[in-house]
């Protein structure tokens, strides 16, 4: 099945798990940071490998990138996806410090990091909880690894390990809007990348098969 060509009632059906995933990853959100987080999913796409990169703005771009391994039924990559200022954005708003920055200098700064692998396992787990209660596999995120870097450089890694097996990657696009006016709404992206028997019975289980 060429996954790039999906009907609507297919994408629509994508669209809803990311839907669900974004409202468990807005509620504890708001748990955390004690105020009322809306998030939507204007976007899904199902794009090959080499359409990846141009979607986040190319191989140079400076990007926060935050990856989990899957485990579980359906074994593959996920990708949280990020610019640097959406990243700070980010941060701003979990910490309630208008100023914080990722880097004091040439050092990291642990606080700010730490609040984005926060915000990561929320809404890896948010998205990967619906898609297993949409479809009954079983997934769970490993610990993330956050890194700053190059497009090219944080993306090669996961892409590598399983372009050799599967041409595709699901991309949720994320937004994340909060009441408070000091602060922007948060655009995001949430990689999907599944191994190829993962995505076979992703679809499976949601009704979409390969002769559709």
């Amino acid at each position: 099945m060429n996954y790039e060509q999906l009907s609507t009632i297919q994408l629509d059906a994508l669209r809803e798990i990311g839907n669900i995933g974004a409202g468990n990853a807005a509620t504890s959100m708001s748990k955390l940071l004690h105020k009322k987080v809306d998030m939507e999913v204007p976007d899904i796409n199902i794009v090959a490998f080499d359409e990846v990169m141009e979607m986040v703005g190319g191989a140079d771009n400076l990007i926060v990138g935050i990856l989990f391994q899957i485990h579980g039924k359906a074994p593959g990559m996920v990708y949280l996806l990020f610019s640097l200022e959406e990243a700070e954005s980010l941060v701003r708003q979990m910490t309630d410090n208008p100023t914080i920055q990722l880097f004091e200098g040439d050092e990291q700064n642990e606080i700010a990091f730490s609040a984005l692998q926060e915000a990561g396992n929320i809404l890896a787990g948010s998205y990967l909880s619906a898609l297993s209660d949409f479809t009954n596999i079983n997934m769970q995120p490993s610990i993330p690894h956050l890194s700053v870097d190059m497009a090219g450089a944080i993306l090669t890694v996961g892409l590598l390990q399983v372009s050799e097996v599967t041409d595709y990657a699901i991309i949720i696009n994320t937004k994340i809007n909060e009441a408070d006016e000091n602060y922007h709404a948060i655009n995001g992206q949430f990689l999907l990348l599944p191994s190829p028997e993962s995505f076979t019975r992703i679809f499976q289980a949601i009704g979409i098969q390969g002769d559709e």
